[in-house]
C-alpha cells in the first residue's frame, strides 16, 4: 500500500460533474485527486477476506443480541424490540453497509466500525474513482465492484416488491451528499428492473393504513438514507410496527448499526485478528482507547485518549451512552491519517474508498482519494 503525489486531470471538475457529482468540494477540498493510493493484488485480496470475514461475524452477533432478547445494552427503545425481531426472522433484505478499517497493508486490518445502516461516500467509491482510474491508468485495476453487485442486488430484492416494482427512495432533501447518494441509488435500481420515486422524508406521509407519497399512493417498498435511531424519534414511527412497508435498510440493522455491537462482538470472538478490544466499561483501558457514543455520525462526539493526551470531535451525541474500543491509530502517510472504507453489497465485499484527514478522527469532511492496484 502506497501514496503517490499525483497532478489533478484539466477540468476534472467538469468530469465529476458529468457523473452526478456535485458534492465535491465539501467545507473545501472533499475529492481529492491530487494523490491516489496504489494497492497490489495480494492486498487486495485480504482486505476482501477481511470484509467478508467480518460480515459473517457481524451477522451472527446480531443473530446472538435477537436470540437473547439484548437490546438493553443497544438503547434501543422497548416498543421496537419485536420490530427487530420479526425483520431478522423473517430476512429482510440487506442492500449494503460499510467497514472502516486501519490498515497500512501490513499484517490483518483492523475493524473501527460498521455504518451498516445510512453509509455514504458511496457515489464516489462506486463511479467517480472508476472514471478517474480510466482516464489516469487505463491498463490498471481496482478494487470496485460496486456498481454491478448493487444492481444485481436489486434484481435479487425485486422479488419482494409488489407488482408495480415501485421502491420510494427518501432523505434529506436540502443535504447535496445525501441527495447525491440517493440520486445514484436510485439509478442502480433503475437497472435492476425498479421503478425508483424520491421524496423527501418530510413528504412520508400516513392515511391511517399505508404509508403515502405526495400522490396518496401507498409505499410498499421504502430506501431511507435516514438513521433509524432518528426515524424512531418520529410521530409516525409507531406505524411502522404494524410492518405495511418494507424498509431498506431493514430494522434488524439497528443492532448491527449501532457502537453496542463492537464489545458484543468482542464478548464472542476474542482476540479475533481484525477485531480491536472493545467494553461497555471504561475501566477496561488504563491507557489508549476510543470513546464513542452508541449513535454517532461523521466522528462526532468521538475521543481518542493517547500517550495522556485527548482529542475529542465535538457534536450532539452521547445522550445513550459510550463503549470503549482499544486505540489503533490509523495509518499515516506524511500528514495524513488513512481510513479504509470497505463495501459490503448483498453480503458480498464489493470494493473500498479511501479517506483522509489531518486528523486521526475521520469526519464528513475528510477527503476521498482514489486507488488502483496492480
Amino acid at each position: 500500500m502506497k501514496r503517490h503525489a499525483i497532478a489533478p486531470r484539466p477540468g476534472w471538475e467538469q468530469k465529476v460533474e458529468a457523473l452526478g457529482f456535485h458534492f465535491h468540494t465539501i467545507d473545501g477540498v472533499y475529492w481529492d485527486e491530487r494523490a491516489y493510493y496504489e494497492f497490489t493484488a495480494d492486498e487486495v485480496d485480504t482486505l476482501e477476506e477481511a470484509t467478508a470475514e467480518l460480515h459473517q461475524r457481524c451477522l451472527e452477533a446480531v443473530g446472538r443480541v435477537v436470540a437473547k432478547g439484548d437490546y438493553s445494552r443497544f438503547r434501543i427503545p422497548e416498543a421496537f424490540h419485536q420490530l427487530v425481531r420479526d425483520s431478522w426472522e423473517d430476512d429482510e433484505p440487506s442492500l449494503y453497509g460499510r467497514f472502516d478499517f486501519s490498515w497500512d497493508g501490513d499484517g490483518e486490518p483492523k475493524m473501527l466500525e460498521y455504518n451498516a445502516d445510512t453509509p455514504t461516500a458511496l457515489l464516489e467509491a462506486s463511479v467517480v474513482q472508476w472514471y478517474w482510474m480510466k482516464d489516469v491508468f487505463p491498463d490498471a485495476d481496482q478494487f470496485n465492484s460496486l456498481h454491478e453487485k448493487l444492481v444485481e442486488r436489486w434484481r435479487a430484492i425485486a422479488g419482494k416488491v409488489p407488482g408495480n416494482r415501485v421502491v420510494h427512495f427518501t432523505g434529506v432533501a436540502d443535504s447535496p451528499e445525501d441527495q447525491g447518494n440517493l440520486e445514484y441509488l436510485m439509478d442502480t435500481a433503475l437497472q435492476g428492473g425498479l421503478e425508483p420515486r424520491g421524496l423527501d422524508i418530510a413528504e412520508v406521509g400516513w392515511n391511517g393504513m399505508h404509508f403515502t407519497d405526495l400522490a396518496e399512493a401507498p409505499i410498499a417498498v421504502l430506501f431511507k438514507l435516514y438513521p433509524w435511531e432518528w426515524l424512531l424519534r418520529e410521530a409516525f414511527a409507531a406505524h411502522l410496527l404494524q410492518r405495511r412497508t418494507l424498509v431498506i435498510e431493514p430494522p434488524w440493522k439497528m443492532v448491527l448499526s449501532n457502537k453496542a455491537i463492537l464489545p458484543v462482538l468482542w464478548e464472542m470472538f476474542p482476540d479475533h485478528p481484525n477485531l480491536l478490544t472493545a467494553s461497555f466499561e471504561p475501566g477496561r483501558f488504563a491507557t489508549d482507547f476510543v470513546k464513542k457514543p452508541l449513535y454517532s455520525r461523521e466522528g462526532a462526539n468521538v475521543a481518542i485518549t493517547s500517550h495522556g493526551a485527548t482529542v475529542e470531535e465535538p457534536g450532539d451525541y452521547g445522550a445513550e451512552g459510550f463503549v470503549w474500543q482499544g486505540y489503533h491509530a490509523l495509518p499515516r502517510f506524511g500528514a495524513n491519517h488513512t481510513v479504509i472504507g470497505s463495501w459490503v453489497v448483498g453480503g458480498e465485499a464489493a470494493g473500498i474508498g479511501i479517506r483522509e484527514d489531518d486528523s486521526p478522527i475521520t469526519k464528513n469532511s475528510s477527503r476521498f482519494v482514489p486507488h488502483y492496484f496492480t
